[in-house]
């Protein structure tokens, strides 16, 4: 039945066949080859696709390429935080008690050796750089006090935080300047006369000198 579908199909077309032999045939479709050459080709991208990613490249496969990227990127911010951590007796004590396991449950070390309270890190000496970064750098754009402590406290943590940053902030000479609370009210609002008749009020624009042109179209 298929073949008589193509036969009614093609039965009205003007064509020729030509038959090739199988070895002739060398422009033929993938549809058409072996499967045993299609098969090794994909066992040799598989493994080559494998080989990317065991050198940490993100492989993108689409139907006509493979995309390869890598973005490393390295912040020494939690490495100084984790020198910092180890000359703060305080913090050196509470460990002793997580290590013994008497109290202090709420301090856990993470896998980078970084201390954690509550899943944030604990801060210790690099308040002043963080206040710093996160008030006056480019990113932060001078928040206030409740942005601020609200964008830091999701990730950093130490005690008496908020208050720290209430008296950095409030200290700010930028902020002090420019920000709408501190600046002295304007008064009330003036609103314009209202014409009670027409012609009450006439008011004139005037507009000069105006540039001439070279050619105007009149």
């Amino acid at each position: 039945m298929r073949q008589r579908r193509w036969l009614e199909f093609l039965k009205d077309c003007d064509f020729e066949l030509s038959y090739h032999p199988r070895k002739a045939n060398v422009v033929a479709d993938a549809l058409s080859r072996k499967s045993l050459h299609m098969s090794s080709l994909m066992v040799k991208e598989l493994e080559l696709i494998e080989e990317f990613r065991d050198l940490s490249l993100v492989c993108e496969v689409t139907p006509k390429s493979v995309k390869l990227g890598m973005l490393k990127l390295t912040n020494p911010f939690l490495e100084n935080i984790k020198e910092c951590q180890k000359t703060d007796k305080k913090l050196m004590e509470k460990l002793t008690l997580v290590v013994e396991e008497v109290k202090e449950a709420n301090f856990k070390v993470d896998e980078n050796g970084v201390v954690r309270f509550h899943g944030r890190v604990y801060v210790p000496e690099l308040k002043k750089m963080i206040l710093e970064e996160g008030h006056r750098s480019g990113m932060s754009i001078h928040p206030g006090v409740t942005k601020m402590y609200q964008d830091l406290k999701k990730l950093l943590w130490w005690p008496g935080m908020k208050r720290q940053i209430s008296e950095f902030v409030y200290a700010c000479l930028v902020c002090q300047k420019s920000k709408i609370e501190h600046q002295k009210p304007s008064g009330l609002l003036q609103p314009l006369f209202v014409p009670e008749w027409k012609w009450d009020s006439i008011a004139m624009d005037f507009v000069g000198v105006c540039p001439r042109l070279r050619k105007v179209t009149k």
